[in-house]
């Protein structure tokens, strides 16, 4: 059953319209992806009555699209077994470096409790394997259970931070089907405590008791109804499904329209983050996006540069690939080329980007891509030249990945929107206490409105500071602690 897509904001029921309940219970959580059934979990173990509603089927959900890394950190079983010295103060500053928006009263938290999360997600009945993956890789191809996922070893954040990594993945090897594993146990779970997963049955509005949220309208293809409840947990996904949200608030996303794919299910509409709204809580970041075409694998390829139409650099190209899209979008007309020489020629393993030519002369090349006379001769011959004595004083990437690019001939693959495939989806969501509970612009909760996962803002907000595991993170742990305080407070 879809929900209301658009931009309009569904007016509440109030409780006195109400004529009947379908159903009356403690707790009712909107959604069955990562945060809904963590939030659902946390509910009933803390001893509330606990139903869940979902629009789809079973794992219809969007993390079960995703590879399967959760950030995790500060000293986990993992990371000890693997050699890595991490501490939950050293995972909060590379949180805080990496998203300077966000409360940190909730990375704080995260960071403090991640040893804890961690083995609370081992609880549900798998283990990440004991073992590192040491390559530049967007899903390590393996089960290694822990790899770089982020911008850690990137030098400017490496003078701050020292580099640890914190990408835990659940041991199915390639990239999607690890994320599926985790919510599809946390489902098994929550059917042994006899939670019921009301199927293909979809949330219509909230249900307002004064200034409180007291229960949700539903329907499916049978009908429709109310629920009472103590309290209400949205965990319905983002909004890169709904084209008016993206053209009004995220026209960025638009991208993957022409040659891409949104990461989300049909129910990404944004209908959890407009009911928040509905009943007086506001949104944040709904601007910010994710999105990437990442040219790496194989970690060669950062051995290139990647320029713009006026053959300019902008990038360190070791970042992590959401962060390097998001400054591709950010140049004139979107236009960026990926550089390599004969000695460093690779394919993209994803082959997102089309290789556009080869040159003889970088004066052909900079021809060919209407680069200014001149100007990537420049550029090039610049890096060249520090790349020789192992610097990169511009944009400081790693000595790993430099090379001078003097071996011609010369080829460029295209990184430009609508030539290169882009995939991504919405970061901006409902304000919340780190506990999930749904806040107003005068800083005041909504009683009985808690809201996690990707309808709500916590940590990742936007590309830049994104690292793999941090929305299957934060989902899992801030929808636990949605539940656990849903359930107190029903």
């Amino acid at each position: 059953m879809g929900g209301l897509v658009g931009v309009e904001i569904p007016d509440p029921v109030s409780v006195e319209s109400v004529s009947a309940w379908s159903d009356e219970v403690d707790v009712v959580v909107i959604g069955a992806g990562m945060a809904g059934v963590s939030a659902a979990l946390e509910a009933r173990s803390a001893g509330a009555n606990v139903l869940v509603l979902d629009a789809g089927g079973r794992l219809t959900c969007t993390s079960a699209m995703a590879g399967g890394h959760f950030y995790l950190g500060g000293g986990t079983e993992v990371q000890q077994a693997t050699g890595w010295d991490d501490s939950p103060e050293a995972m909060a500053d590379y949180l805080a470096l990496m998203s300077p928006e966000c409360d940190p009263a909730k990375i704080r938290a995260y960071a403090d409790d991640s040893v804890e999360h961690f083995r609370w997600l081992e609880s549900l009945g798998f283990e990440f394997n004991r073992s590192f993956y040491p390559h530049k890789a967007v899903v390590q191809p393996g089960t290694e259970g822990l790899s770089f996922t982020g911008n850690e070893k990137c030098l400017d954040v490496a003078d701050v931070v020292k580099p640890v990594p914190r990408g835990h993945k659940v041991p199915i090897p390639g990239d999607t089907g690890g994320a599926g594993l985790v919510v599809g146990l946390a489902l098994d779970e929550l059917a042994e405590r006899g939670v019921e997963v009301r199927w293909e049955t979809a949330a219509t509005a909230l249900v307002l008791d004064g200034d409180r949220v007291a229960g949700v309208t539903w329907k499916d293809l049978d009908g429709a109804g109310a629920i009472k409840a103590g309290a209400v947990v949205i965990a319905a996904g983002g909004f890169v499904l709904n084209r008016e949200m993206l053209e009004t608030h995220a026209p960025d996303l638009l991208a993957v329209e022409s040659n891409g794919m949104a990461l989300g299910n049909t129910y990404d509409d944004g209908l959890g983050i407009r009911m928040g709204q509905s009943v007086g809580g506001v949104a944040d970041h709904l601007g910010e996006v994710f999105l990437t075409g990442p040219f790496y694998p194989p970690g060669e390829a950062l051995r290139g540069i990647v320029v713009n139409k006026l053959g300019e650099r902008f990038v360190n190209e070791d970042s992590y690939h959401s962060r390097t899209s998001a400054f591709v979008f950010e140049q004139p007309d979107r236009v960026a080329y990926l550089i390599l020489d004969e000695a460093t020629m690779v394919q993209p393993s994803y082959r997102f980007q089309p290789l556009i030519d080869g040159w003889d002369t970088v004066e052909e090349m900079e021809r060919a891509l209407g680069i200014p006379e001149g100007a990537l001769v420049g550029t090039l011959n610049s890096y060249n030249e520090n790349a020789a004595r192992g610097e990169d004083p511009d944009f400081r990437k790693a000595p790993e990945h430099l090379t001078p690019l003097d071996h011609g001939p010369w080829g460029a693959y295209d990184l430009t929107p609508g030539k290169c495939f882009y995939a991504g989806f919405s970061c901006g969501g409902l304000r919340v206490t780190v506990d999930g509970q749904l806040l107003r612009q005068d800083g005041t909760t909504v009683p009985g409105a808690y809201a996690a996962g990707a309808c709500a803002s916590n940590i990742a907000v936007d590309g830049k500071g994104y690292a793999s595991g941090i929305q299957l993170g934060e989902a899992s742990y801030f929808g636990r602690r949605a539940g656990r305080t849903a359930a107190r407070q029903a």
